[in-house]
Parts: C-alpha cells; sequence; structure tokens
C-alpha cells in the first residue's frame, strides 16, 4: 500500500465514527417518520414524542410543572418536545457509534426505544386499546432495519486475494468499508423517512378535518337567558392596561394535552352518572343546543398563576346550566342530602377534574359551555363541549373536551391534581394586578397613569388601593362593574417624583376581605401576595 492510500485509509478511518453518528440520526428519524405515518391510522396522541411526553408530564412532580410554567409560560409543551426531540437524537448518535462495533446492539437499542413508545402509549389515561402501541413499535423496527443496514455499509472489509500479475483491486472493492453503497442508502433512508413523516402528518392533519366541519357547522342559537351589555365605563381606555374581554387568540391556556384533541361534535357525546344519579343520562351536542342557553361574562383563573401573573382572562360565555343537568338527573347537593360532594369530569385526552358539588348547585353559572366570545369553542380552549365555574380555579372546576361526568365523594376518589398534590378544593383568591407601568418602565415625572385589574370572582371587588413606597395606601378608582364574576378595572393617577419607586396594590372583596400580603407558592391551592412594580421616575 502507497503511502496516498495509507492516508486515504487514515482519512476514512477517521470519517467512520462520524458517519456511524449520521447512521444512527437517520436511524431516529426513520422510526419517527414511520410512527408518525402509522399514526395517522391509529390516532396522533399515540405517536412516541407525544407519548413519552405525556407519560413525563404525568410523572413530573407539580413543583417542576410549576417551575415550567412559570418560566416558559404556554410555551412550556414545546419545550418538553423539543426537549425529548434533543434526547432522542443524542441516544440516536450515540447508538450509531455504538453500533460500529456492535451492529445487533446497536439496532436492539433503537427497538428499545420503541419499546418505551410502546409503553408510554398504552399507559396513558386515554388510551383504550393495545393498537396504540403499533406507531411505537412499528417505527422502532423501521429504525433498527435502517441502522443495521448503513452501519453494514460501514463494515470493515476483508481485502480480496491479489489476482495473478500483482494487480490490485480498486479503493471502491479492496479493504476499506464500502463507501458507494452508504453514500446511495443514507440519502434514500432520509428520503423515506422524510416522506414517511410528511404523509404522516398530512394524514394526521386530514384526521380532524371532520371536527373542523362539524365546528364550521355549529350555529349557536340566541340564548335564553343573554347576558347584559358590558356597563359604559367598565372597559377603562387607558394604555397599557388588560382589555376588559379578552380575545379568544389572547386567552390563555394552561393543559396538559400535547396534542390538541379535534373532536368531531357530530359523535361527541356526554354521559352522566354515578353516586345519587337516579336518572343516568348520555347526551349529544345537538341535545345541548336544544337546550335553554345562558350567556355570561366570566373571569378565568389558573391556579398556575403568580402574583401578578398572565393566566387570567375574561371572556363571554354561552352554555347549559349544569345545575340544571344535574337536577333533572336526580342530583341533589349534599346540603339537601345528596350522597355524593364531589364531581368527576373526565377529558377525551383522559383528564380528571373534580369540583365540589355544593358549589356547583348552589345558583352559581356553571355551565357547560358552548361558545366563547360569541363564536363555538375554539379546539384549544374545549370545542365542544367543556365546563365554566365562575370562582374556582381551573384545575377544580375548567375540565376542556369533556365526555363524562361522575358523580362521587372526595373520599372516594382523587382526580388528576389532587394526585399529584394539589387541593382537593379551590376557591380563586382575591388578587390585583398592575399592568401598567411595567417593572422598570423610566416613565416621566409628572402625573403617570397606574392602572390594573383585580378579581375575585362570585365575591366581586369593592375596593383597590395603591401604596407609593412605604407610604399610605391611596384608593383607586374602580371602573364600573360588569358582575361579581368578572375582574375589575382600575386607575390611580399619581404624581410621580423623581427617583426609583415601588409601586403596590391590593384589593379588597365583598366580603371585607382585604388582599393578604402573606406570599405563597401557587401549590396547593393557588398563589397569594401583592403586586409590586418597581419604576424609575425620570
Amino acid at each position: 500500500m502507497t503511502d496516498d492510500e495509507k492516508q486515504t485509509r487514515q482519512r476514512l478511518d477517521w470519517a467512520r465514527p462520524t458517519l456511524g453518528a449520521c447512521s444512527g440520526v437517520l436511524a431516529g428519524l426513520a422510526s419517527l417518520g414511520v410512527a408518525e405515518l402509522v399514526s395517522a391510522a391509529v390516532r396522533p396522541q399515540a405517536g412516541p414524542v407525544v407519548a413519552v411526553g405525556g407519560a413525563a408530564i404525568d410523572r413530573t412532580p407539580a413543583a417542576v410543572k410549576d417551575w415550567a410554567i412559570r418560566h416558559f409560560g404556554t410555551n412550556d409543551k414545546l419545550v418538553l418536545q423539543l426537549g425529548i426531540l434533543a434526547m432522542l437524537a443524542l441516544f440516536a448518535l450515540v447508538l450509531g457509534i455504538v453500533a460500529l462495533r456492535f451492529r445487533r446492539g446497536g439496532a436492539a437499542g433503537v427497538l428499545l426505544f420503541g419499546i418505551v413508545g410502546a409503553v408510554s402509549a398504552t399507559s396513558r389515561p386515554d388510551s383504550t386499546s393495545l393498537s396504540d402501541a403499533l406507531p411505537s413499535v412499528v417505527g422502532a423496527i423501521a429504525g433498527a432495519a435502517v441502522l443495521y443496514v448503513l452501519v453494514g455499509r460501514l463494515a470493515r472489509r476483508v481485502p480480496s486475494a491479489e489476482p495473478l500479475g500483482g494487480e490490485r483491486n480498486g479503493p471502491s472493492s479492496g479493504a476499506g468499508w464500502d463507501r458507494r453503497g452508504f453514500v446511495i442508502a443514507a440519502p434514500a433512508a432520509a428520503a423515506a423517512s422524510a416522506g414517511a413523516g410528511v404523509l404522516g402528518r398530512t394524514l394526521n392533519s386530514a384526521n380532524g378535518q371532520n371536527a373542523v366541519a362539524s365546528r364550521n357547522k355549529v350555529v349557536l342559537p340566541r340564548p335564553a337567558s343573554p347576558a347584559a351589555a358590558v356597563p359604559r365605563g367598565a372597559g377603562l381606555r387607558i394604555p397599557g392596561i388588560s382589555p376588559f374581554v379578552t380575545a379568544n387568540a389572547d386567552f390563555y391556556r394552561v393543559d396538559t394535552a400535547l396534542v390538541v384533541p379535534k373532536v368531531d361534535a357530530r359523535t361527541w357525546r356526554l354521559r352522566i352518572h354515578g353516586r345519587g344519579v337516579r336518572r343516568p343520562v348520555t347526551l349529544t351536542f345537538d341535545d345541548l343546543l336544544r337546550r335553554e342557553l345562558v350567556e355570561r361574562d366570566i373571569t378565568l383563573t389558573c391556579v398556575s398563576n403568580e402574583v401578578g401573573g398572565p393566566y387570567v382572562g375574561n371572556a363571554r360565555w354561552i352554555g347549559v346550566r349544569l345545575a340544571d343537568l344535574l337536577a333533572e338527573s336526580g342530583v341533589k347537593p349534599p346540603s339537601k342530602g345528596g350522597p355524593a360532594d364531589q364531581l368527576v369530569a373526565r377529558s377525551v385526552d383522559g383528564m380528571t377534574i373534580g369540583s365540589p358539588v355544593e358549589d356547583l348547585m348552589d345558583g352559581r353559572d356553571a355551565l357547560l359551555a358552548l361558545g366563547m366570545n360569541g363564536e363555538p369553542l375554539p379546539f384549544a380552549h374545549g370545542f365542544p363541549v367543556r365546563m365554566v365555574v365562575p370562582g374556582l380555579y381551573g384545575f377544580v372546576s375548567a375540565c376542556k373536551w369533556i365526555k363524562d361526568i361522575e358523580l362521587t365523594t372526595f373520599d372516594a376518589y382523587d382526580p388528576y391534581w389532587v394526585k399529584r398534590g394539589w387541593a382537593r378544593e379551590a376557591p380563586i383568591k382575591t388578587e390585583s394586578r398592575i399592568d401598567t407601568p411595567k417593572p422598570f418602565a423610566r416613565p416621566k415625572a409628572g402625573t403617570v397613569m397606574v392602572a390594573g385589574v383585580a378579581w375575585a370572582q362570585h365575591r366581586g371587588i369593592d375596593k383597590v388601593e395603591v401604596r407609593v413606597d412605604d407610604g399610605p395606601w391611596q384608593e383607586a378608582r374602580l371602573a364600573t362593574e360588569d358582575t361579581r364574576d368578572t375582574w375589575r378595572q382600575w386607575s390611580f393617577p399619581w404624581q410621580a417624583a423623581k427617583g426609583g419607586h415601588t409601586l403596590t396594590v391590593r384589593a379588597t372583596d365583598r366580603t371585607g376581605a382585604v388582599q393578604t400580603d402573606k406570599r405563597a407558592k401557587t401549590i396547593p391551592d393557588g398563589a397569594s401576595g401583592r403586586h409590586s412594580v418597581v419604576v424609575t421616575v425620570d
């Protein structure tokens, strides 16, 4: 072998680990692409990334989930999925390098990932069939085959015997590995994987078109009990303050669904059953549309909302009174001798949410909502039907994509969040927020308008006060109240002097309770404390 041939051989030997790692990545892409395609024949939620991500969410401690929501907001699911993909990529790189020496072991590692995905998919609360394991299993088999074939092209080959006459074989057929075969096989595998993934994604999107079509056909009837017009003066025209009505596109979304369920309203059913239900019933979407509908302005708040946080919004909801449905089924509240004190709502994605029966039947406008701000519910907010209950945090009331209502007791059953350390009952705490000026703003000296929102759903806000630094509390001007179930805007004209200042706000609800200054974390029943912002006046 000449010196040039030796140098070429050395360069190729250095390239093998890199190409082995690339083989692992291509195997991972093949697994995911084929799994996506197979999931179109099963259901999107059975895909390995979604299944493993959902299992990770279920097993993540409540404090970690709360941290993720605080730091990533509504992007927490995207961050989780990107993290899973990054881990898969690293895992694939390592497998590709290992497979250079242990070809079968590398392929077995890909199959192991398939087993993890299959177990995750079939163990999800919304899984109803072993077919949920198919995307992960079939995808893993495809990935293992791709890795086995590609690494086979990288395997060292024994030089063929030198022919008579002393002539050597060419470099592509002699010692080393099958470069030509790898160059052909690798792009082919990448193209096939990408094609399978794109086709799967297209088919999954098409499968959701029936749900989209059913939503497009929904015409919400005029409510028998319409909401009163928002009173004049309820929305202040102050730059930087939150709009009185939160647009659907801007309404916060906090849930555990990595893939937003798209439910066909024509096939949707709701079952009401359980303890104290003398007349169990199964309702269709049209059954609800034919009932007496009520329309109400209700502010919702997530228990993950930190003091001064963004997870609160106000919308106009239309739906059916839940208390009426329960009463027709023979349900009585505990105060009237009913045997059930908890209503467990189940979502199509397996979520379970428990609500106090007494609160749902105490006269408040607890709804099975069909519409939001004049249109059918958006898919991200629960289409076709969700629960809306004023005065309770969402994790004990706001079940989206609801499909089942069971009457039971708190002693007999712990819903999803209670099992993870959150409270059984969680009335919304009295809170307020400064929307403007923003933290670390630099307003000019003179009159600076301080403004924001305050809420204490089902009790109402009676007063808001602002304090500058360590000075006295000064009463802010309240906007006109819509209802006690909505937030209330407020404003305070501050005569700002130059220098650094701390602005603090507190609210008093209609029961006379003053917003506490005691700081509490969101776990187990909602954050408490007073919102402050630091500004520098120029």
